[in-house]
């Protein structure tokens, strides 16, 4: 598909590019590169009288403590005013788009997007680029403009400034010129003057162009670690939907087969003879089959169990504190269901968090619960036991943070010696469908 006339693409090359062609002053690019020092010289001339007022503002609220919220909002200046910039680039076009640097916020609402705008770099390279903008660049831009093209246009304008004074006009307030020849021969020099600082101006352009791309942009780093993420989120999916490939294939398969052998078993069992050897070695074998199928059963249920993916992480949970050697007291109530892979992560993650409690813990009883508040899906987990829990010493709180970290959730661990231990599971995650209700 050609790119539209708008696209970045559809002119060839950058600013640095078009300087070094033969056709440069015939190009539209000296007049791009007016357009957008004008705009971002208006703009950081107005930004910087507002942060001025702002600064002031929030400084003198300060003092009953109403201006700290103001001078902490201060910090995310930068983000209308990058984006602005991102704009205004569109002026000088390039062949590679700037595309925002921001990630899309962990959770829904404002507290979520907070948190995530203020951990990340990108808001504090946008904010010295604002800062950059309002108090040095902007004097630079109009300058580079003035010099470049108002003089020279001043010059080209004496013929006519002359002819109609009629006796005198003064050239940038420096000079006074009285005949036509004069002011023709300065005319031809503002011609030749504009020319020549074409490409000056143009450079600077260019300049402030890269500098903004840098500061605004997507970085070579933050390209790499959002396709990092992209393909290990590819990766949980594809491992995901094997498991439950895995999973269907021996339930409908395998399973279906050793149920229908042990059925036949049974059947001929009534058949065979009491007390003989083929009914002995029959009995055996029935009885075999059915240890293979409880095994087989199991391990379904490790691959990925079917009541989670029926009914939903809460009902899968209470399975497990139902199984659990520990009395378990739940506590787990979900607004709507997480991704899959979620749901996978945050089950697993508690089946092993309850294995380790029933393993070294020596607790008498231990609580669960599960709640979703601003985006996060939170589960905590805490017993009566001795505590100590240590990750380094290899307690399995290393593989359940690994297995968190995978869909980018966090494990803390509170374990003083003597207890309580309270480990809790944070992962970001947006619920879909609602859950299923809970079976009594």
């Amino acid at each position: 598909m050609s790119p539209s006339p708008r696209s970045p693409k559809a002119v060839p090359g950058g600013a640095w590019q078009a300087l070094a062609r033969p056709g440069f002053l015939r190009s539209p690019w000296p007049w791009r590169s007016v357009g957008y020092l004008l705009a971002t010289g208006g703009s950081g001339l107005l930004l910087c009288l507002l942060l001025v007022l702002g600064a002031v503002v929030a400084g003198g609220l300060a003092m009953v403590l109403i201006g700290l919220p103001l001078l902490a909002a201060l910090a995310l200046v930068g983000l209308p005013y990058a984006a602005l910039e991102r704009r205004l680039l569109r002026l000088l076009p390039d062949r590679t788009p700037v595309e925002s640097p921001h990630r899309t916020p962990d959770g829904p609402g404002l507290p979520a997007w907070l948190r995530t705008r203020y951990r990340e770099q990108a808001t504090w390279r946008e904010l010295g680029c604002t800062a950059l903008a309002a108090l040095l660049l902007w004097p630079i831009d109009l300058t580079a403009v003035g010099c470049a093209v108002f003089v020279p246009l001043w010059l080209l304008a004496t013929p006519v400034l002359l002819a109609l004074d009629g006796e005198q006009v003064n050239v940038l307030k420096v000079w006074q010129i009285h005949d036509q020849p004069t002011a023709l021969a300065l005319a031809l020099a503002g011609a030749v003057l504009f020319a020549a600082l074409s490409y000056p101006l143009t450079a600077v352009a260019a300049g402030r162009a890269t500098l903004v791309r840098r500061l605004t942009g997507r970085t070579e780093p933050d390209h790499r670690i959002g396709e990092l993420v992209r393909s290990r989120a590819r990766l949980v999916d594809a491992f995901e939907a094997e498991r439950r490939r895995i999973e269907r294939d021996l339930h409908d398969g395998a399973q279906q087969r050793l149920v229908a052998l042990a059925m036949n078993l049974g059947l001929a069992r009534l058949d065979a003879p009491t007390d003989s050897l083929l009914a002995g070695r029959l009995a055996d074998a029935h009885r075999e089959v059915g240890q293979v199928l409880a095994e087989l059963r199991e391990l379904i249920n490790g691959i990925h169990p079917q009541v989670l993916a029926d009914r939903g992480l809460p009902e899968a949970v209470a399975d497990l504190a139902d199984r659990s050697p520990v009395p378990v007291d739940l506590d787990f109530e979900l607004p709507g269901r997480p991704p899959p892979a979620v749901e996978a992560a945050g089950y697993f993650a508690v089946a092993e968090a309850l294995a380790n409690l029933a393993k070294h813990s020596g607790a008498n009883r231990a609580r669960l619960t599960g709640r979703y508040a601003d985006g996060r899906l939170g589960v905590e987990v805490s017993d009566d036991g001795r505590g100590g829990a240590d990750p380094a010493r290899g307690t399995g709180l290393t593989g359940l943070a690994d297995r968190l970290a995978v869909v980018d959730g966090t494990l803390t661990v509170s374990s003083p010696p003597g207890g309580p231990t309270l480990l809790r599971l944070e992962i970001p995650c947006t619920l879909t469908d609602p859950s299923p209700p809970r079976s009594e």
